[in-house]
């Protein structure tokens, strides 16, 4: 037992793990103090100490997460592959990370912190998750305007028409894994959205 007054030490990447993996298994709201506790392995005075809150906790695990797991989104940023290879390799990449059986299925950011209950830490929660929800749209729109720009896709194409197709298809993915769709016909889906970019190139 660490010197009365001093902080207790602990391993944050450990704690930041743990409390990412409870979120994403059970979401914002249905995770007690009492469980992240429990998994992290802090007392309540390290908890608050440290992060002040049960949001506090949940920004810092949801950061952790767009670092590790979540960073699959990440692919559409670059400029590196044409717009439409960064659109396929950020579907497929999406529905293996999500149906990856190593971590809970699904996508944190498209699970937690949706429910519209009342409270303070509700609000914050969803605000911290509908801030990645719009950084990965707009990434997303940013492409499709590439892909007219390349000549990928014809200069009439609908660009937020277009950008809500894909993205609507990445969230719902996270529904789907929950409700057992498989792998393969996930992937069959998104090659079918991909088929809607092709068809409308020039």
């Amino acid at each position: 037992m660490p010197p009365v007054g001093r902080p207790r030490v602990f391993d944050m990447e450990a704690v930041l793990e743990a409390a990412m993996l409870l979120f994403w298994e059970q979401g914002y709201e249905a995770t007690s103090l009492a469980q992240l506790r429990e998994t992290t392995g802090l007392s309540s005075a390290s908890l608050y100490g440290a992060f002040g809150s049960k949001e506090g906790l949940f920004e810092k695990a949801v950061e952790h997460y767009i670092g590790g797991p979540g960073s699959v989104t990440d692919i559409v940023a670059g400029e590196a592959e044409s717009p439409r290879e960064a659109v396929a390799r950020l579907l497929h990449g999406s529905i293996d990370m999500q149906t990856d059986t190593s971590h809970p299925r699904g996508c944190l950011i498209a699970l937690s912190g949706t429910v519209r209950a009342p409270g303070a830490g509700e609000a914050g929660a969803r605000k911290v998750v509908s801030a990645r929800r719009a950084a990965d749209r707009a990434r997303i729109r940013e492409c499709v305007v590439r892909g007219i720009a390349s000549g990928e896709l014809a200069e009439d194409t609908d660009v937020d028409g277009f950008t809500s197709m894909i993205h609507g298809f990445l969230l719902g993915v996270s529904t789907q894994v929950c409700d057992g769709a498989s792998a393969r016909h996930l992937h069959a889906a998104a090659d079918a959205v991909l088929a809607n970019w092709d068809a409308r190139g020039r």
